[in-house]
């Protein structure tokens, strides 16, 4: 874009802002200070006329891509200009001070419906949350209520089953003291056994021996 193009667009938009920010105090207004309201109006948009007709010249020197698009806002600032132009003119009619009061008395009026009816609409928002938050509070309580149910159900598996392992540790218990109590037995009989083994061998070495000597005496 042009730097001369972007020289003039940022003169045009201060001084549209400036006449349009001007035209709402000035209809307002009665006698002399109207006319040179006006008059100071009319001045300012001859000026911006100008600014305008000055892009139109810069753009058509530039590349076609970049000029179709200038001159696209340049048809925007000029129907902005236009509407600013019917503005001022409306404020020189004869009535335009009447005019200007009833507009301002319907922007006011509408302004107050607006606002009722923006009223309305926030306390319908208000309570449609309301409702919501209430529906929340309800559906947070049925889950509490649930979740509480289930604890209480899961602790009672719990407890049954604590008694469960108590008993069967218990048996357990049991079986380990008796299987203390035959290990004992067996030990003992098993002590006896090999005690008793000992004796018969003693008795059969006896009579073996004894077999010998009354062989060998008769031999002999």
């Amino acid at each position: 874009m042009s730097e001369v193009f972007e020289g003039y667009e940022r003169q045009y938009c201060e001084l549209s802002a400036n006449i349009s920010r001007k035209c709402s105090p000035a209809s307002l207004l009665d006698g002399e200070e109207r006319k040179q309201q006006i008059s100071e109006l009319k001045v300012a948009l001859d000026e911006a006329d100008g600014l305008i007709r000055k892009m139109d010249l810069d753009a058509r020197t530039l590349q076609p891509s970049v000029k179709a698009m200038l001159l696209a806002k340049l048809r925007e600032y000029k129907s902005d200009l236009n509407n600013l132009k019917r503005e001022v003119k409306r404020m020189s009619s004869p009535n335009a001070n009447q005019a200007s009061r009833e507009e301002l008395l319907e922007a006011g009026m509408a302004d107050a419906h607006l606002a009722s009816a923006n009223q309305r609409e926030r306390l319908a928002f208000s309570t449609e949350r309301l409702n919501d938050s209430s529906e929340r509070i309800k559906e947070s309580r049925r889950t509490v209520l649930e979740t509480e149910e289930l604890g209480v159900s899961i602790l009672q598996d719990l407890h049954q089953q604590r008694q469960t392992l108590l008993h069967s540790h218990d048996k357990l218990h049991g079986v380990d003291d008796a299987i203390d109590k035959s290990k004992k037995i067996l030990t003992t009989m098993l002590r006896r056994i090999t005690r008793n083994k000992w004796i018969i061998g003693a008795i059969i070495g006896a009579l073996v021996f004894a077999i010998i000597l009354v062989l060998y005496f008769k031999l002999s």
